[in-house]
C-alpha cells in the first residue's frame, strides 16, 4: 500500500476542486437577489453609506474582479468581515466548527455502532422476526427527516420526560471549561471538571441522536443487504464445514468484508451531516457551524456564505481519502486507486 503517493496525489485534485468549489459558490452567491452591501447597514442607511461598503467590498467591480480579490484574500486565510457577526469570517469558523464537528463525531458513533450492531442481528436472524423489525425500523429511519426526530425528543425526552436537557452546550449555571480543542466535553475532561462534562455530555445525547437516526438505517440497511450477499459466498460454506463456531463465522469471517460498503456510506453520511445538520442546530439552539451557514445564506453574507461551503468542501475531501484508506485495510485486495492506476 502506497499511502503517501496516494494522499500527495489526492490532496493535488483536491487543489482544483476546491478551486472550481470555490468559483461556483462565488458566482451563485454574487447573483442571488438583494443587496449585501444594504443588509450589511440596513434599510434606512443613506446611499452613500451603501456605496462606500460596496466599494469596500469590490461590489462595484465586474464578477472576475471581485473572486481575483477573494481568492487573493483567502489564500491568506482573509475570508472577509461577516455582515452578521461584524467579526472576521475565520474567527467564526473557529469557532463555530469545533461545536458541529463535536456533533458530527458523537453523532457518527451512534449511527455506525447502532448500524452495524442493528445490520448484523438481521443478517444473522435472516427473514426471521428480528430481521423484520430491524428492517421497518430502517425503512421508518430512512425515510424520515432529522428534523422531526428533533422535535419528537425535544418534546418526549426534553420537555415530557425531562431525561436531557434541550438548548445549547452547556448548562448556564454551569461553569464554561477553558478552550483548548473547542469539543466542550474534551475541554471539560482536558480542565478536570467532571460536572461541565456529564453536563456537556447530556446536552450532546438528543441532537446527536436525532442526526444519527437518518444514517443508522441507512448503515443498518446496508450492512444487512452485504452481510446476507457474502453468506452464500464459497469461504462461508467452508468455515462451517470445519466446524468453527457460528458466531466466529459471522463476526471474523463474515462481518469484515461486508463492512466494505456500510463504511463508505458512514464516511459519506458524516461528511453530509455537517451540511444537513442546520434544522438539528437550529432546534436545539446548538451555536454550530450548519446554523451559522443557514443564516448567512438567509441574510446574504457573502463572504460566510462562500467560508462555509469551502470549510464543507474540504471536509468532504478528508473524509472520502481516509474512507478509501480504511476500505483498503479491510480488504487489501481492493488496494488504493493509486496502486491500481500505476
Amino acid at each position: 500500500m502506497k499511502l503517501l503517493p496516494f494522499i500527495g496525489k489526492r490532496a493535488f485534485h483536491a487543489i482544483f476542486v476546491l478551486l472550481g468549489l470555490s468559483i461556483v459558490i462565488f458566482v451563485i452567491a454574487r447573483v442571488m437577489p438583494g443587496d449585501p452591501a444594504r443588509v450589511a447597514v440596513g434599510a434606512h442607511a443613506p446611499d452613500w453609506v451603501v456605496q462606500d461598503i460596496r466599494e469596500q467590498m469590490h461590489l462595484d467591480e465586474p464578477l472576475v474582479v471581485q473572486y481575483f480579490y477573494w481568492l487573493r484574500d483567502a489564500l491568506h486565510g482573509d475570508f472577509g468581515v461577516s455582515l452578521v457577526t461584524r467579526r472576521d469570517v475565520a474567527q467564526d469558523i473557529i469557532e463555530f466548527f469545533p461545536a458541529s464537528l463535536e456533533l458530527a463525531l458523537f453523532a457518527l458513533l451512534i449511527s455506525a455502532g447502532l448500524g452495524i450492531t442493528l445490520g448484523t442481528l438481521s443478517a444473522w436472524h435472516k427473514d426471521k422476526f428480528v430481521d423484520n423489525l430491524v428492517r421497518v425500523l430502517s425503512y421508518m429511519g430512512v425515510v424520515t427527516p432529522s428534523f422531526v426526530f428533533a422535535i419528537l425528543f425535544l418534546l418526549l425526552f426534553g420537555y415530557l420526560l425531562h431525561w436531557f436537557p434541550t438548548l445549547g452546550r452547556l448548562s448556564e449555571d454551569v461553569a464554561r471549561p477553558p478552550t483548548v480543542t473547542g469539543f466542550m466535553t474534551v475541554d471539560s475532561l482536558l480542565a478536570g471538571d467532571m460536572v461541565a462534562f456529564w453536563d456537556a455530555l447530556k446536552h450532546l445525547v438528543l441532537p446527536a441522536l436525532a442526526l444519527a437516526m437518518g444514517s443508522m438505517a441507512q448503515e443498518a440497511r446496508i450492512t444487512r443487504a452485504s452481510m446476507s450477499e457474502n453468506l452464500n459466498k464459497d469461504y462461508i460454506a467452508a468455515s462451517r464445514a470445519f466446524g468453527i463456531p457460528e458466531r466466529y463465522v459471522m463476526g471474523r469471517f463474515l462481518l469484515k468484508p461486508s463492512l466494505i460498503p456500510t463504511i463508505s456510506i458512514i464516511g459519506l453520511d458524516f461528511a453530509a451531516n455537517f451540511s444537513n445538520a442546520f434544522l438539528v442546530e437550529l432546534i436545539f439552539v446548538w451555536p454550530g457551524l450548519s446554523r451559522y451557514g443557514m443564516n448567512a445564506i438567509l441574510r446574504k453574507d457573502l463572504n460566510a456564505i462562500s467560508a462555509v461551503i469551502l470549510v464543507l468542501g474540504v471536509v468532504f475531501i478528508i473524509v472520502n481519502i481516509i474512507v478509501d484508506i480504511t476500505v483498503a485495510k479491510l480488504d487489501p485486495r481492493i488496494g488504493l486507486r493509486s496502486a491500481r492506476s500505476e
